[in-house]
C-alpha cells in the first residue's frame, strides 16, 4: 500500500476505533499545515517555511493535543520519528502551550512518544481524547515524588517504606516497569495501596488496575482498597458485571480483564489505565495473561512471593529487570529474623505411613486385612502398589484416617486444648478431599459436620459474605479448610496455626506459596476466643515435603505444554506439506482451505495478533496461497503457527477430536500402518462411547457402527475422514468417557503410624541450649525466692544495696556456675544490663526490653517520622541498625568511617542533610556505651 492507501484504509480507521471522527475539524485536521521559521535549518523538509502533518489531534480547547505521522506499510514506522518530532516542535514554537504529544505508524506499528518524559514505545492503538486529556493533565500538574510523603498508616514498617521509595524514585528516573519480590505476609497489598495514594496525591496516576488471578483474592483486594481508600470509586460493585469508565481503582481477574480487552464493543482504551499492579506475578502470569499487560500503555508493577533465586526469567524479563534483580526485595528470612519478627516462624513435624513408606502388599497388609480382602473374593498376591501411587493408582481408607487421627493428636489446639486452631488440609483432588471430609465426619459425629469442610474455586458456596471461606475465617467453626489448588496462594487468614500438606508438591514456588498461608503474624489485640496465641505455627509433612526441597531446592520443572490450538494449526500444515511431496494437489488444496479458515478465526482484537498485523495481512493475501513452497510453509510454522496460543473461546472437547481425525488421516497418507493401527483404536474407543439412547445419536447408529467395525478402515479414504469429522463433531459433547479412573483401586485397610519426627527446615531453629538454660535459670530463681530474704526484698518492690546485688549474684553463681551477668546478656541478648535487671525480669518485676529490641523500635520509629528519605537513606539506617545490634555502641566517628562509607566515601555526610545528621546523633545517643 502507498501511503494514501494506508492512511485511508487503516490509519483512519485505527483513529475512528478511539473516537476520532477525522470528518469533523474540531477534533482532527488532516494535512495540518505548520509555519516554519525561516531561519530553522531543516535540510529533510520539503518546503521552506511551511510543513503539513499528516494528522493534528485536538483537544476540547481547539489546541493540538497530538502530531500523528503516517507512513506506507511496505517501510519501517521509525521512518516517521524524527519527522513527527520536529512537527510537534514546530507546533509548539508557532502556536505556544504544551508540547503535543507524538504518534507515527505504518498502520501496522503504533508508536507513541512523550517528548522529554519517556523514550519512544509501540502501542497497541491510539489514546482516545479523554486519554490524551488525562496524560497531558498528569504531565503538567505532577508534583516531584521525592517530597510527597507516604501513608504510615497504611504501610509503615521501614520495608514498606523503602519499598515504595524504590518505585517511585524509578519513576522519577522515567522507568515504567518495576518487581517488588516481598515475602507472604509482608503486606504486598497495603504496600502497593500506599503507593497508589502517594501517587495519586502527587498527580501522577488517576486510573489504577490492581490484577488477580482468582475470585476469592479479587474480593479480599476489594476489602482492603476499600478500608484504606475508602474515598477512590472502586469496580467493581457488588453484582456489578459490566465494565465502567467512571471509576478510579479497578480490580480484576485475569481471564475478566483479557475478556474486556477481547471485547469487540465494550472494550477499554489501551490508554485507559496509568499503573497496573500485577499480583502474584510469576512465570503461569507471563505464559498465560501476558497480553493483558502488552495491551495497556502505563506503570506496570508486578509483586510477587516467590524467592528471587527461582523467580523465571521471562519474568524478570516482563518487568525489564535485565539484571536478574527485582526493583527491590524483602525475604522471609528477613521478616523472621527482624527484631521484632514481622511474620511468623514454623516447626515441622514429618509424619508418615508404614504403607506410605514400604507400599501395600502382601508382606505389608495385617493377616486380619487379608482374611477380609479374601472374604471379599479378592486376590491378596494381587495387590502390590508403592507408597507413592497412594491417591492415584490405589485409595487406602486407613492411610487417609491414621493421617486424620495423627493431626487431631498433634495440632496446634485451641485455647480449651480440645480442637484445632484453624487448619488447611491441602489434598491431591477433590475427590481425596471429600474423603477426608467424610473421615473427619466419621471420627469426630459430636461436631455435627461442622469441624471441617471442603473448599474448591468451582463450588459457588465457597464464596461472598457467609460463604464457607467467609465462615472459616471469621467463625468458630469450621475449623479445617480441605482444600484442592484454591487455599495454596493468595488467601490471607492470620489466624491459621496448622498447615497438612496431605499432598506431594513439586513446585517449589507453590510450596512456599502454600507455607505462606501460615506465616502471617496474629496480634494480640484480634485474637478471637476460638484462637490460640501465635507465635509458631505447625505444618504437618505427610509426603516428605522439606525432605524432598532439601534435596531438589528448586523442585521438579515442568515441562511446558504446547496449546491445543497450536497442535492443531500445525498438525493441518504438516498435512498440507505431505499432500504437496506426495503430488496429491486436490488434498492439499481443500487442507489449504480449512487453515485459511482457521487463520480467520484468530481472535482479531487480541494484542498479540494486533502486533503482528503485517504478518496477517501477507497470509490474508489470496497471492501467498497461489505458489506455496517450503519457505512459505515455514512462514506458517514460525510466524502463524505460535499465534494460535491466543485461542481461547472454542469448543476444546470438539477440537480435541478434529485433531485427532487429522492425525490418522496424515498416517493414512503417509502409509504409517502401525501408527494409524493405534490411532484408530483411539477413535473407535471415543466412537463408541456416544450414547445411543440419546435421540441426536441414535440418529446415526446405523454410521457409529460402521465406524467401529473393521471393514471401515480398511476402506477409507481422504474424502472418508472428512466425513467421519462433520458427522460425530456435533456429537462428542454427549459423549460418556468409561475409562476414566478405571484403574483406581479402592481398599479400606488399617494403616499405622511408622515415622513421626520434627524435622529443622527454614532460617531460624532455635538452639535448645539457649531456652534450656533460660528455664534453668527461672527454675533456679524461682526455688530460691522461697527462703532468700533478698529476693524477697525484691519481690515486694523494695530498694536493695549494691552489696545485697552482690551477695544475691554469688549465690546464684553458687548454685550455677553458669548464672553470670556476661552469660545472662548473651542468653537475653541485652548487652548493657546489669544482673539485678535479669532477676527482676525474671521475677516478673520489670519487663527487660531487649537490647536489639530497643535498637530496631528506635531506628524503624525514625524512619516512620521521616518518609521522605530516599532508599539510600533507608539503607544506611538498616545498616547503622544492624552496626550497633552487632556492636552494642556507636560513636559519633564511626558514621564516615567503614562500613558506612560503603554507602558513600563521605559515610553520613554524603548521604544525610546536616539537619538530619544532627537528628540521627541524638537517636544513637542513647546506645553509646
Amino acid at each position: 500500500m502507498n501511503e494514501a492507501t494506508t492512511r485511508k484504509q487503516l490509519i483512519d480507521n485505527q483513529l475512528l476505533e478511539a473516537g476520532w471522527n477525522i470528518n469533523d475539524q474540531s477534533q482532527v485536521v488532516i494535512e495540518y499545515n505548520i509555519s516554519v521559521d525561516s531561519s530553522v535549518n531543516e535540510p529533510d523538509s520539503k518546503y521552506n517555511t511551511t510543513q503539513f502533518s499528516d494528522y493534528v489531534l485536538l483537544g476540547k480547547n481547539g489546541k493540538a493535543l497530538a502530531v500523528v505521522e503516517a507512513k506506507k506499510t511496505s517501510v519501517d514506522a521509525e521512518l516517521g520519528r524524527e519527522q513527527a518530532k520536529q512537527y510537534c516542535l514546530n507546533i509548539q514554537n508557532e502556536s505556544g502551550g504544551e508540547l503535543p504529544f507524538c504518534f507515527y505508524t505504518n498502520g501496522h506499528d503504533i508508536y507513541f512518544w512523550d517528548l522529554g518524559n519517556y523514550p519512544p514505545k509501540k502501542v497497541i492503538g491510539f489514546p482516545k481524547r479523554d486519554d490524551l486529556e488525562r496524560y497531558l493533565h498528569i504531565r503538567t500538574n505532577k508534583k516531584p515524588l521525592a517530597t510527597e510523603l507516604i501513608n504510615t498508616e497504611v504501610a509503615g514498617r521501614d520495608y514498606q517504606i523503602q519499598a515504595i521509595r524504590s518505585v517511585m524514585e524509578g519513576i522519577e528516573k522515567k522507568h515504567q516497569k518495576f518487581l517488588l519480590v516481598m515475602a507472604t505476609g509482608t503486606g504486598k497489598t497495603r504496600t502497593s495501596i500506599a503507593l497508589v495514594d502517594a501517587l495519586m496525591r502527587a498527580g501522577w496516576v488517576e486510573r489504577v488496575l490492581f490484577l488477580v488471578d482468582r475470585i476469592a483474592l479479587r474480593t479480599q483486594a476489594l476489602d482492603a482498597f476499600k478500608e484504606h481508600l475508602p474515598n477512590e470509586p472502586r469496580w467493581p460493585k457488588v453484582g456489578e458485571k459490566d465494565i465502567a469508565t467512571d471509576r478510579r481503582i479497578y480490580i480484576s481477574t485475569y481471564p475478566t480483564m483479557l475478556n474486556i480487552v477481547r471485547d469487540e464493543i465494550n472494550t477499554l482504551s489501551p490508554h485507559f489505565f496509568d499503573l497496573i499492579i500485577v499480583d502474584e506475578s510469576h512465570r503461569s502470569i507471563y505464559n498465560t495473561y501476558r497480553e493483558v499487560l502488552d495491551y495497556f500503555n502505563n506503570i506496570t508493577l508486578g509483586l510477587t512471593a516467590t524467592p528471587t533465586d527461582v523467580i523465571d526469567h521471562n519474568t524478570f524479563k516482563l518487568f525489564e529487570c535485565e539484571d536478574g534483580l527485582p526493583s527491590f526485595a524483602y525475604s522471609y528470612e528477613e521478616a523472621v529474623n527482624n527484631i521484632p519478627p514481622y511474620l511468623c516462624n514454623f516447626q515441622v513435624m514429618k509424619i508418615q505411613t508404614k504403607f506410605q513408606e514400604e507400599g501395600i502388599s502382601k508382606r505389608t497388609i495385617s493377616l486380619e486385612d487379608q482374611k477380609k480382602l479374601i472374604l471379599e473374593g479378592k486376590e491378596v498376591a494381587e495387590i502390590n502398589f508403592e507408597g507413592t501411587e497412594l491417591e492415584k493408582a490405589v485409595v487406602n481408607k486407613g492411610t487417609n484416617v491414621t493421617i486424620v487421627k495423627e493431626f487431631m493428636e498433634e495440632s496446634i489446639k485451641d485455647p480449651n486444648g480440645v480442637l484445632p486452631g484453624k487448619t488447611i488440609f491441602f489434598c491431591s483432588t477433590i475427590a481425596h478431599a471429600r474423603r477426608m471430609e467424610k473421615i473427619f465426619d466419621a471420627l469426630y459425629p459430636e461436631y455435627t459436620g461442622e469441624l471441617a469442610k471442603v473448599m474448591v474455586s468451582d463450588d459457588p458456596k465457597v464464596y461472598g459474605k457467609g460463604g464457607l471461606l467467609h465462615q472459616f475465617t471469621n467463625n468458630d467453626m469450621p475449623r479445617v479448610a480441605i482444600s484442592v489448588d484454591m487455599l495454596d496462594t493468595g488467601i490471607d487468614v492470620r489466624e491459621l496455626v496448622n498447615l497438612v500438606f496431605a499432598k506431594p508438591v513439586y513446585s517449589y514456588t507453590k510450596f512456599w506459596q502454600m507455607i505462606g498461608r501460615g506465616t502471617r503474624l496474629l496480634e494480640p489485640t484480634k485474637i478471637k476466643p476460638w484462637c490460640p496465641e501465635k507465635d509458631t505455627f505447625l505444618i504437618l509433612d505427610c509426603w516428605d515435603n522439606f525432605e524432598y526441597f532439601k534435596l531438589n531446592p528448586k523442585g521438579k520443572e515442568l515441562k511446558a505444554q504446547i496449546p491445543l490450538p497450536v497442535r492443531f494449526f500445525g498438525l493441518r500444515l504438516d498435512k498440507i506439506e505431505l499432500a504437496l511431496e506426495l503430488d496429491k494437489r486436490d488434498i492439499a488444496v481443500k487442507e489449504i482451505h480449512k487453515l485459511r479458515e482457521q487463520i480467520l478465526e484468530l481472535p482479531k482484537k487480541s494484542v498479540v495478533i494486533q502486533d503482528v498485523k503485517a504478518d496477517i495481512a501477507i497470509v490474508e493475501s489470496d497471492a501467498f496461497w497461489k505458489n506455496l513452497n517450503h519457505k512459505s510453509i515455514d512462514f506458517l510454522r514460525q510466524a502463524i503457527k505460535p499465534l494460535f496460543r491466543t485461542v481461547s473461546q472454542a469448543d476444546f472437547k470438539a477440537m480435541r477430536f478434529q485433531k485427532d481425525v487429522l492425525e490418522i488421516s496424515i498416517s493414512h497418507l503417509a502409509e504409517e500402518t502401525e501408527r494409524f493401527d493405534v490411532l484408530k483404536e483411539n477413535i473407535i474407543t471415543i466412537v463408541s462411547e456416544l450414547p445411543l439412547t440419546i435421540n441426536s445419536v441414535a440418529k446415526y447408529k446405523s454410521y457409529i457402527q460402521k465406524v467401529v467395525s473393521n471393514h471401515f478402515w480398511k476402506v477409507i479414504d481422504d474424502e472418508g475422514f472428512d466425513e467421519l469429522s462433520e458427522i460425530i463433531l456435533p456429537l462428542i459433547h454427549f459423549r460418556e468417557p468409561t475409562s476414566v479412573k478405571q484403574g483406581t483401586i479402592k481398599l479400606n485397610l488399617q494403616d499405622v503410624l511408622k515415622t513421626k519426627e520434627m524435622v529443622e527446615f527454614g532460617p531460624q531453629n532455635e538452639a535448645v541450649s539457649i531456652t534450656k538454660y533460660k528455664e534453668m535459670v527461672e527454675a533456679k530463681v524461682a526455688a530460691l525466692t522461697k527462703h532468700n530474704p533478698i529476693l524477697q526484698k525484691l519481690k515486694e518492690g523494695k530498694m536493695i544495696t549494691e552489696d545485697e546485688a552482690q551477695t544475691l549474684a554469688e549465690e546464684l553463681y553458687e548454685t550455677d556456675p553458669h548464672i553470670t551477668e556476661s552469660l545472662l546478656r548473651k542468653v537475653y541478648n541485652h548487652q548493657n544490663a546489669k544482673f539485678i535487671q535479669f532477676i527482676k525480669h525474671i521475677l516478673g518485676i520489670e519487663i527487660l526490653e531487649r537490647f536489639d529490641d530497643q535498637v530496631s523500635k528506635a531506628v524503624n520509629e525514625f524512619i516512620t517520622d521521616h518518609t521522605y528519605l530516599s532508599t539510600r537513606q533507608i539503607e544506611f539506617l538498616n545498616l547503622l541498625k544492624n552496626y550497633i545490634i552487632e556492636r552494642g555502641t556507636i560513636e559519633k566517628r564511626d558514621l564516615i568511617q567503614a562500613p558506612f562509607t560503603i554507602i558513600h566515601p563521605k559515610g553520613i555526610r554524603g548521604v544525610f542533610s546536616p539537619k538530619e545528621i544532627k537528628d540521627i546523633l541524638i537517636l544513637t545517643e542513647k546506645f553509646v556505651a
